[in-house]
């Protein structure tokens, strides 16, 4: 059996972040989701696996090759525009020839699941799951283990129940979504209300809540907190004497913890890192590759990307900090009750920190406040108190 994994979106509603590489690449426990993906997939035996790419798709390319090194045959094909789900199905179908699974390269995915909609018997079977917040998706009435209908991003969802995106195919699927994309229907759920009109069965696999969406960046961090509960602790690097490691934690390859550090698991810390001394990380935080934490830091709950610097006497909480950028000393970000806008809609989140873009250069002494969004490429002098939002680019003074 094929996987073809759709993956040529941007992922648009985690800006700033997606701004320099596809939402599929967004390291969860250090790993790209994509990868997460790929992980399921060869867990079932699934080895042969399309990827349709776009947005990007370099990014994507460079890290996986051909596959070979994480166990699997990778073959790509593009969507050059990205104008739906279905479509970019069909950039796959000369790749297909037999029954496979379609599933979004966007989204956590246990072994488990896969596994159940592999053994359905049905020719057409979609994976569901049930959710919080169902509005946020395709809600899915089902009666006697079959799918009656979809409802997408309804304002009031009749059930919890949703569409994971993830489901098994015959080849002459193809057949079917192009016509409806010849008819401008381009996403796959449009394809599936057809289908489930003309009379044709397809059947709902219950998960087992092994799929976890990050549709925000605060969502990003309670998947990457509940994806860190599975980690394997591996102490690799140097690890200096009066160092204090409690609970599962994993250290890279050529990382230096300096004496003095307290680490308090689940917690994984890439390779060529040095921190400390004096440095305490509690739980749910992952720290990418080559990132260097001065003395006297406390980090909390947060997602610490490849190649950021945290100056000493620092404090991040619940927060999200780019690639490559560098926080000078004394800075902190106040965790708590915050007011996010986004796409024009404004957020409640509690419990929230601070979200700062990749290449941003931040002063000694700056102190965010709860849900502040910092874009890409900003220059954020000393002494500033961040209490709105921050555009790309942007200098504060």
């Amino acid at each position: 059996m094929k996987a073809v994994i759709l993956a040529a979106g941007e992922g648009t509603r985690l800006r700033p972040f997606t701004e320099n590489m596809p939402k599929v690449m967004v390291p969860v426990a250090n790993k790209p989701i994509l990868l997460h993906v790929i992980n399921a997939l060869s867990g079932n035996n699934i080895r042969d696996i399309v990827i349709v790419v776009g947005y990007k798709k370099e990014s994507i390319m460079d890290y996986f090759g051909n596959g070979k090194e994480f166990g699997v045959n990778i073959t790509y094909v593009t969507q050059e525009k990205q104008i739906g789900t279905g479509h970019a199905l069909l950039q796959a179908k000369d790749e297909i020839e037999e029954e496979f699974i379609s599933l979004p390269g966007d989204n956590i995915i246990d072994e488990e699941g896969i596994s159940s909609l592999i053994k359905n018997e049905c020719e057409i079977s979609m994976l569901v799951e049930k959710s919080h917040h169902p509005s946020k998706y395709g809600v899915v009435k089902v009666e006697d283990g079959k799918i009656k209908g979809i409802v997408e991003k309804p304002e009031k969802a009749e059930t919890n129940l949703v569409s994971t995106g993830i489901f098994k195919f015959p080849p002459d699927i193809f057949d079917f979504i192009d016509r409806n994309v010849k008819e401008g229907k381009n996403h796959i759920t449009d394809s599936l209300h057809s289908m489930i009109e003309n009379g044709e069965e397809v059947c709902a696999v219950m998960g087992n809540g092994g799929w976890m969406d990050i549709i925000y960046p605060w969502n990003w961090l309670d998947v990457n907190s509940k994806s860190l509960r599975n980690i394997a602790p591996i102490t690799s690097g140097k690890i200096e004497k009066n160092v204090i490691l409690k609970g599962d934690v994993s250290i890279g390859e050529d990382t230096v913890i300096h004496s003095g550090c307290y680490i308090v698991g689940p917690v994984v810390i890439g390779s060529g890192c040095e921190v400390g001394p004096n440095v305490c990380i509690f739980p749910s935080t992952s720290i990418g590759d080559n990132v260097a934490i001065y003395p006297f830091t406390e980090i909390r709950s947060s997602i610490i990307m490849d190649d950021a610097t945290i100056g000493s006497n620092s404090f991040v909480s619940k927060s999200i900090i780019g690639k490559g950028t560098k926080i000078s000393s004394h800075f902190s970000n106040i965790a708590g009750n915050g007011i996010i806008e986004m796409e024009e809609n404004f957020y409640r989140i509690n419990d929230v920190g601070a979200f700062i873009g990749d290449g941003c250069e931040i002063g000694d002494n700056v102190v965010v406040e709860p849900g502040k969004i910092i874009g890409r490429n900003c220059v954020i002098g000393p002494l500033n108190i961040i209490n709105k939002s921050i555009p790309g680019e942007s200098e504060v003074i």
